[in-house]
């Protein structure tokens, strides 16, 4: 009996995508060892270090953006989905220069920057648990009206900063890693630690994996999603922290981080074993985006062609899970 092209081709499908999911790691390698042949002084600890606080504040929003995509499904076609983090950072960022030039502590301003990140996160997840709205078209309403009030606050010019702790954030480093990194390194550790050895993590999982499954063994859907969007806020907060010591003030345009933070999100499913999101991915997926980034710098190759090698990487995981979908059939 004749088969039909559909059963032919799943086989062929799925064989595919495990060479792209195991082959994944041999890719990055090959990329570097592309920029260390063709770029000068690419593989210098000067470079790799500024690749690393280059990939720290984008990396940290991508973190926030898994948790809601673990939360939301590990489907990213059909998952969770939380489009205004970038707006959100730049929020947070003029809040915090404002703090600082008006002369409030490190404390106080931190402490209201994380805050108010948390309060657009809160935002987000009441309106996708509670109302029962898209997240997509949730987070894309969020995005504008941050957006709007980050240019009513900073009345669209550059905010300067300047504090003794930012300066610290900014340039100081300990063991050849300057701070960005290892605050992108201890969020990743401490999420990482958080999703998959905690009961949280683990119902967090169950939610986006199975949620009809999880709401009839009496978990709570709801709180769990809107948790993961309310830890997405806090990194946008912690983002922001980093973004207003690195740049020395608040600048406008946070917008245009939103394109390589959802590559790195997207990416990370396929740097896991299981192409599902994951801490680890997504921290390898941001190393990535980096050295793309500053490997291409180093080239002379304009920027432009990097946000469209990063559109193009986007355009190729979400058709890797849609063939994988139809593969599995």
């Amino acid at each position: 009996m004749a088969s039909h092209p559909e059963q032919l081709t799943a086989p062929a499908l799925g064989a595919w995508l495990d060479v792209c999911r195991h082959g994944a790691l041999l890719a990055f390698v090959l990329i570097a060892a592309l920029f260390a042949w063709r770029a000068p002084g690419f593989l210098g600890a000067g470079n790799l270090a500024n690749i690393l606080a280059q990939a720290a504040i984008p990396g940290i929003l991508a973190l926030g953006l898994t948790l809601v995509i673990v939360g939301g499904g590990g489907n990213v076609l059909a998952g969770g989905l939380d489009l205004s983090l970038a707006a959100n950072l730049g929020l947070c960022a003029a809040v915090q220069a404002i703090l600082v030039n008006a002369g409030y502590g490190a404390p106080l301003a931190i402490g209201l920057t994380l805050a108010c990140g948390l309060l657009v996160g809160t935002v987000n997840g009441l309106a996708v648990t509670l109302l029962g709205l898209s997240p997509l078209l949730t987070t894309l309403a969020s995005l504008n009206v941050v957006a709007g009030l980050e240019l009513v606050l900073s009345e669209n010019t550059v905010l300067p900063a300047s504090a003794p702790w930012l300066d610290g954030l900014a340039l100081g480093s300990l063991l050849g890693i300057p701070a960005p990194g290892w605050v992108l390194l201890a969020t990743a550790l401490v999420l990482a630690v958080l999703l998959q050895r905690t009961p949280y993590g683990l119902r967090l999982a169950a939610v986006g994996d199975h949620p009809e499954a999880a709401r009839a063994a009496g978990l709570p859907v709801r709180a769990l999603v809107f948790s993961s969007y309310l830890l997405a806020g806090g990194c946008a907060g912690l983002a922001a922290l980093l973004s207003v010591a690195w740049f020395s003030g608040s600048t406008p345009g946070s917008g245009e981080l939103l394109l390589p933070v959802v590559a790195i999100a997207f990416l990370g499913t396929v740097f896991s074993w299981r192409s599902q999101p994951s801490v680890g991915g997504t921290l390898l997926a941001a190393l990535l985006v980096g050295m793309l980034g500053n490997g291409f710098q180093l080239l002379g190759v304009s920027s432009f062609l990097v946000n469209g090698v990063q559109g193009t990487l986007i355009l190729l995981v979400v058709a890797a899970a849609s063939l994988r979908k139809e593969g599995s059939r």
